[in-house]
């Protein structure tokens, strides 16, 4: 892992309300002592993000967003929100083309692409989801996939930025992929990534999310080249996320 700093993040996705701000607070009093080696992100709806980060504000959580516009400038875009707007509201990171998005709103590669350009435009990070379906690994096309996913979804410009590796057959289910199978698509992310960009390649953060709990977390935090983890419903918990983030190697 190196030098890289593991990030765990979790994705509310259309869950939460402002009662449950308070898993906020109850996060950070649980992981605090492992906040030098850990950055912790919250991920909540839209509409909770100022709020959050009012919530999260001198503890040790970070707040970031769950997609933003491509457009880098405000617009006439009707009901659509810039990553300037969640920089505004406290966030410090986007989640971009998270499949859930690929498939139900039809996102392409290059519109996730931009919608990445547009966070780092706005100072913020945006952590850029790739991941196969069920069919695309029955036909031994994950290499294919993922690696076009990668190369035409991560931001061309100059900035940070993380990568997240999602298998798709396996986000809210039962069903992860095995370790072996976690390292070599990782593996493929990472010289992916170093024949675009060369030596920065070394500090992009790759994350894996798919089913990501208490009981499996803490083995996934041990293949090589995971730098993380995108959580999603057991992150809306305090006593289920803070079970995750303790259980990474670094928090010992």
């Amino acid at each position: 892992m190196g030098a890289r700093k593991p990030l765990i993040a979790g994705n509310w996705k259309m869950f939460g309300r402002n009662a449950d701000l308070a898993e906020i607070g109850a996060l950070a009093e649980t992981t605090g002592p492992a906040a030098a080696k850990i950055e912790v992100l919250i991920c909540p709806p839209a509409v909770l993000i100022a709020p959050a980060a009012w919530q999260a504000r001198g503890k040790s959580i970070l707040i970031g967003g769950q997609d933003c516009s491509p457009s880098a400038a405000d617009a006439a875009r009707t009901g659509e929100i810039s990553a300037a707007m969640l920089a505004d509201a406290g966030a410090r990171y986007v989640i971009v083309g998270h499949s859930e998005r690929r498939q139900n709103h039809k996102e392409t590669d290059d519109l996730v692409r931009q919608k990445a350009e547009a966070a780092i435009a706005a100072g913020l990070t945006p952590i850029v989801c790739v991941g196969e379906t069920q069919a695309e690994r029955a036909a031994g096309q994950v290499a294919e996939v993922v690696g076009r996913q990668v190369k035409a979804s991560a931001p061309g410009q100059g900035g940070a930025f993380v990568v997240a590796y999602e298998p798709v057959w396996a986000i809210g289910g039962n069903s992860t992929p095995t370790l072996a199978e976690i390292g070599e698509v990782h593996a493929l992310i990472r010289e992916t990534l170093a024949g675009q960009f060369g030596a920065q390649a070394n500090e992009t953060r790759i994350l894996y999310g798919g089913s990501v709990g208490p009981k499996n977390a803490g083995e996934i935090f041990t293949v090589p080249g995971v730098d993380g983890a995108l959580v999603g419903r057991a992150s809306l918990k305090a006593s289920d996320f803070s079970a995750i983030i303790l259980g990474h190697p670094a928090a010992v």
